[in-house]
């Protein structure tokens, strides 16, 4: 019944809820990114969602677009800055997504929904992360986050999308709070962002 009617509710009754109590900090959010990091404001990009159907996923944007004197970008590192850095670690660069789980596109709760790019490198175990709605929050990211392997994301992200239940989303939500002000997590050992996908070792 939870996975079924209960689970999509809550996504729509609680995502309009927070819309209209957190404006005014969309709202501040939206015009500190504008005077920091300039326009586009909202960073759009194409995501795979529930059965690997592709949306348009939206975000603050956390890194400018300054280039070196060869016109290519500098290092997401020098981009992101103290600022982006900072919204990062609140994770108020992920708001806009309520938007998303009002649509439907997302849910508050699932694996995170990654590159489209990503698609044809997953094993056939890996692509049962798309048998659930992608979350702005989930099991793996609560369980290591950006600091531990995509192998391991993954198995995290598949147990959920096997086991989930209201207690088990219940639990994310508080642990993903304490993990927001614990600040826990955010990036990889040596990196700012985490490194990009490029297939597992061992394939189905």
């Amino acid at each position: 019944m939870y996975r079924r009617y209960f689970k999509r509710l809550i996504d729509i009754i609680c995502s309009l809820l927070l819309l209209i109590v957190l404006s005014p900090v969309v709202v501040c959010t939206y015009f500190v990114v504008l005077i920091f990091i300039g326009t586009p404001v909202i960073f759009k990009q194409k995501r795979p969602g529930l059965n690997s159907k592709i949306f348009t996923i939206y975000k603050f944007r956390t890194m400018n677009e300054a280039k070196d004197s060869n016109g290519e970008f500098l290092s997401d590192e020098i981009r992101l800055g103290k600022f982006g850095h900072f919204l990062r670690k609140l994770s108020l660069d992920e708001l806009p997504q309520l938007y998303n789980v009002l649509k439907g596109d997302m849910s508050f709760i699932g694996p995170r929904p990654l590159l489209v790019e990503y698609l044809n490198l997953y094993t056939e175990t890996q692509k049962k992360r798309h048998d659930v709605r992608p979350g702005i929050t989930g099991w793996a990211q609560v369980n290591g986050r950006n600091a531990i392997t995509w192998e391991k994301k993954f198995d995290l992200d598949i147990y959920y999308a096997e086991q989930y239940n209201l207690m088990m989303d219940i639990k994310i939500i508080f642990l993903t709070f304490y993990k927001v002000i614990k600040r826990a997590d955010i990036a990889s050992e040596n990196q700012v962002t985490v490194s990009k996908f490029t297939g597992s070792k061992d394939c189905d």
